[in-house]
């Protein structure tokens, strides 16, 4: 998938970490925090579903709903074990092509094995899962130079998180092309951020016009992935499958579990989880230097090195050095603040603000429901 990609845009190479210099590493991120950009999105899988039932099949197996989605908007999900462990989070949305397709886009890791499993569950139901990533690209652009770009496709553009806007690139259905404006991204939360599903027959167009336009400049992954990370949206890696129930990771805090859609595998532990005061870690932003973190990397608390405490979700390269990091950690140990990478002798973390507020059901009924309808009402 992703080598195919960039043999499509092999502009996307220029922008390759590995091949930079510390100034053009910088002139990227300038484009992300106050200019404008665009990503190949090679990390990010793409499943498509199509058929009568897609919708009522999918509602049986993610947190979040799918039959009230409308095409106005997008949404986070996720998919779970039958002991609400999260093998895969999405992002999804539905096209305004005759056929309505439904997409769900994951950890370029879990991709397959996701579709794989979400296909065995089909059974008699009419839908048929499929890989996204064979008709169309994933492009992440962001900043108003980008924006005069997207105009000339779309005739709005999204104005809030978590909404989308669609057109067809041609007369085919194929061509049918969405864009969904991403979760706000912290430190950058001025910067208009975008997800385009791009036709893969109009993708070398698109990237050309793009690249081309004064202003626009081709960011690596590795580096758009920072807003990723500030964002505070945290995604399963093949790395970290079955890991977390949705809690652990702030998943209801972001609006990606609704406890009022009925049944899901794994429904009940999660619920278990929200309202029995069960949810004893918590993701958490934070900064590191050093060798770069790995997506499943233990974290141990200084006083109790026998046990981990937690551990890496994901990483990107920040802008003045070091690594920016989502972390799964326990709550006490994130106390004591004093929490470090791979063992009591690793690189310590430095946490930060996550750009939302963690609300304890516990302590306040019925705030897990509002603190998720507040997010999705900001990012529907």
């Amino acid at each position: 998938m992703t080598s195919q990609w960039r043999d499509l845009l092999p502009q996307a190479a220029a922008a390759s970490l590995s091949d930079i210099s510390s100034d053009a590493r910088a002139v990227q991120f300038d484009a992300l925090r106050a200019g404008s950009f665009v990503s190949l999105a090679s990390d990010t899988g793409l499943i498509a579903v199509n058929g009568a039932d897609a919708a009522a099949f999918l509602h049986g197996q993610l947190t979040n709903d799918v039959e009230r989605l409308s095409p106005v908007q997008a949404r986070l999900a996720g998919y779970c074990s039958a002991k609400g462990r999260l093998l895969a989070t999405f992002l999804m949305w539905r096209d305004t092509s005759p056929e309505a397709t439904l997409y769900l886009a994951s950890d370029a890791s879990v991709q397959a094995a996701v579709q794989k499993r979400l296909s065995m569950f089909v059974l008699r139901a009419k839908a048929k899962l499929t890989d996204g990533t064979a008709t169309h690209v994933l492009l992440q652009v962001g900043g108003p130079a980008a924006e005069a770009v997207l105009t000339r496709t779309f005739a709005s553009l999204p104005t809030a998180p978590l909404v989308a806007v669609h057109a067809t690139m041609g007369d085919a259905p194929v061509n049918a092309t969405s864009l969904i404006r991403l979760p706000d991204a912290g430190v950058a939360r001025s910067l208009s951020r975008f997800l385009w599903s791009v036709p893969i027959a109009q993708a070398q167009d698109v990237w050309n016009a793009l690249v081309q336009t004064e202003g626009v400049v081709a960011v690596d992954p590795a580096i758009a992935a920072w807003l990723d990370v500030q964002s505070g949206v945290a995604r399963v890696t093949a790395a970290t499958q079955e890991q977390f129930v949705p809690q652990m990771i702030n998943w209801e805090v972001v609006g990606g579990v609704n406890f009022r859609k009925g049944c899901y595998p794994g429904q009940e532990v999660v619920a278990r989880s929200q309202y029995r005061g069960t949810i004893k870690r918590r993701l958490h932003l934070a900064h590191v230097e050093g060798e770069p973190p790995l997506p499943g990397q233990a974290l141990i608390e200084s006083s109790d090195a026998d046990q981990p405490c937690g551990m890496v979700v994901q990483a990107a390269p920040a802008p003045n050095g070091g690594f920016d990091v989502l972390v799964e950690v326990k709550l006490a140990a994130r106390e004591t603040d004093d929490v470090r990478i791979g063992s009591v002798d690793g690189p310590a973390l430095a946490f930060a603000d996550l750009p939302y507020a963690i609300i304890d059901p516990t302590e306040t009924p019925g705030a897990s429901t509002a603190s998720a309808g507040s997010a999705a009402s900001s990012a529907p």
